[in-house]
């Protein structure tokens, strides 16, 4: 578990988001990004929400999560005070696709950490968003002893299809993926957790059609 702020360097923000929520304790993050048209872009709102959410205070570590392809120059000018200067409890984690969108001055202020590029070919090609009721009950059959690791390595594929074909989950669904692979990590019987996923995935279905 990350246990202090730094910059997270990768091909693709929301797949990592997806195995970092996880690992942090209930309740205890904030995400923050551009929801607009051009969401890739951090500008100096999504910064002033920032420092909002900074300096209410907390007992426990908060994670405040920063996600953007590119920063605005204005958005991390707002920002170096407060990276440089944290509130007690509080970790920053900036995560974006390249060193070179941030100012120099923000990257001496925090650690940053590259993550290997993610490959299509890490993740089972399982199609799920093409199975019907009859596909998923004779898949979950199929795969009565599955292990943890391979629950988790379809749950994974389901998010980079799912990215994969523009299919934009909501954010109820992206809490139950995220609960999903903190249960397995709990040890939870991983074809009851694949059960409630893959059923999931045909609400999904239903909800897009």
């Amino acid at each position: 578990m990350i246990t202090n702020s730094q910059i997270i360097i990768t091909k693709d923000i929301d797949l990592y988001l997806s195995e970092l929520v996880p690992t942090l304790p209930l309740h205890t993050h904030r995400i923050f990004q551009n929801e607009e048209e051009n969401k890739d872009n951090f500008k100096i709102e999504q910064a002033k929400k920032v420092i909002k959410e900074a300096y209410i205070a907390s007992s426990e570590s908060k994670y405040i999560i920063l996600c953007g392809n590119k920063f605005e120059l204005e958005a991390q000018n707002k920002l170096l005070k407060i990276l440089e200067e944290p509130p007690k409890n509080i970790i920053f984690i900036i995560i974006t696709t390249s060193k070179s969108n941030l100012l120099p001055t923000i990257i001496s202020r925090l650690p940053h950490k590259y993550i290997k590029s993610l490959n299509k070919k890490e993740y089972s090609n399982h199609n799920i968003f093409k199975k019907d009721l009859k596909d998923i009950y004779l898949f979950l059959k199929e795969n009565q002893r599955i292990s943890k690791n391979d629950a988790k390595d379809i749950i994974q594929s389901i998010l980079y299809e799912s990215k994969s074909l523009n299919i934009k989950l909501e954010e109820s669904e992206l809490l139950l993926f995220s609960k999903s692979i903190k249960l397995l990590e709990l040890n939870s019987k991983p074809i009851n957790i694949l059960t409630t996923v893959l059923l999931t995935i045909l609400n999904i279905k239903n909800r897009i059609s």
